[in-house]
């Protein structure tokens, strides 16, 4: 059994084919998917598909590139949302000082709003960080983030940081770029890093997996990040799905 713990099925690449790509995910053994609504025009489109797939839940917030479009609406909607028995974290927040799609001080005002209601909810943080991990860093402990636990998705830090993230009670989530050639320092920290303290995502449709990058990622396509982590550690391939899967029933309260 694996879970896909974090993938985008409300999105457009999925229109036409989402029952069909989530039919390929359980004949390739992903038994659970975590759909992440990012935006107000994805947060019932998420909710629908986990409503209409048992084996499917959601996840809601707004993402950094989003930041700007908070309203005065915005937190009551998600509050009533996030109520519902199948969502199962709030996010993905965070920084993106990437792409700046937000401006950073609004970015980093509405980080520490969104964790603040997250603990209302008594629900995980899932974080989205990219180019600030120095500010990601210091948010999440002055914060108190990890107090119902989080996930760091689709990690890119360095090994000190993964490691501070775990003190603070934060799972680390490897996506399909683990298996990229050129990613040899990416590779050594997940070697060093303890298998109950990981997640597997694919962040679908983002972030193919080799052999298939370049092309439309899917929760089916997971089984191969599980793999290449197997390799990496010497270890096999069912561990990491068990160990994987059960890190990933405990942070969202799933019962299997």
């Amino acid at each position: 059994m694996l879970i896909d713990s974090h993938a985008h099925l409300e999105m457009p690449e999925f229109k036409k084919d989402l029952e069909e790509v989530i039919s390929r995910a359980r004949s390739s053994g992903v038994e659970i998917i975590l759909t992440v609504g990012t935006e107000k025009g994805d947060w019932a489109r998420a909710m629908e598909i986990a409503r209409s797939h048992p084996k499917v839940y959601a996840i809601l917030g707004v993402h950094p590139h989003n930041a700007k479009e908070i309203d005065e609406e915005s937190y009551p909607i998600l509050k009533r949302l996030c109520m519902d028995e199948k969502v199962k974290a709030y996010g993905e927040i965070g920084l993106d000082f990437f792409r700046n799609l937000s401006p950073r001080d609004l970015q980093i005002r509405r980080f520490r709003e969104q964790i603040a209601l997250a603990g209302e909810l008594k629900l995980p943080v899932v974080i989205h960080d990219r180019d600030a991990h120095r500010e990601t860093l210091e948010i999440l402990k002055s914060e108190g983030a990890g107090v119902h636990g989080g996930i760091i998705h689709c990690f890119s830090g360095d090994g000190p940081m993964a490691r501070a993230c775990i003190d603070m009670g934060f799972l680390i989530s490897i996506p399909g770029t683990v298996t990229f050639k050129n990613e040899g320092d990416y590779q050594e920290i997940v070697r060093d890093l303890p298998l109950d303290s990981l997640l597997i995502e694919t962040d679908a449709p983002f972030l193919a997996p080799v052999p298939f990058r370049g092309k439309r990622n899917e929760p089916a396509l997971v089984r191969y990040t599980a793999q290449r982590i197997a390799e990496i550690k010497k270890i096999s391939f069912e561990k990491v799905a068990e160990a994987t899967t059960n890190n990933a029933l405990r942070i969202f309260g799933i019962r299997a």
